[in-house]
């Protein structure tokens, strides 16, 4: 069964630290690429950052260049977020997705395999 799982989300405060993670339950999970996405409170989804299952490519959005690093695990099929320096606007439900390709898309509907996401709430 492919099965994407976050764990790690919860209140924090700014200008901390926090890591996302993502068990993978995925067969051939070194032909994916693995994303991650975040939905805050009256927006829509947006891409965060990609990268290939080899971890050789990665490409983030601006918003989080700088302050967020995605990395993978391709031994335990394991997806992190390792949020630095983050801001109440970081504030959101982040989901990890997965596509069966090469290419770091940056729109969601590439992605056909979804997490149910975790809250992240980062006060002031």
């Amino acid at each position: 069964q492919v099965q994407l799982v976050e764990s790690g989300g919860g209140l924090v405060q700014a200008g901390g630290s926090l890591r996302l993670t993502c068990a993978a339950s995925i067969r051939n999970f070194r032909s994916y690429t693995m994303a991650w996405f975040r939905q805050a409170p009256g927006k829509e989804r947006e891409f965060v950052a990609a990268a290939h299952w080899s971890g050789a490519t990665t490409h983030y959005a601006d918003a989080v260049r700088g302050r967020f690093t995605i990395s993978i695990d391709n031994v335990e099929n394991m997806v992190y977020l390792q949020m630095n320096s983050r801001f109440p606007d970081d504030t959101a439900v982040y989901y990890c997705a997965a596509d069966q390709s090469y290419y770091l898309h940056v729109a969601e509907r590439m992605y056909d395999i979804w997490g149910q996401g975790t809250q992240v709430t980062v006060s002031s």
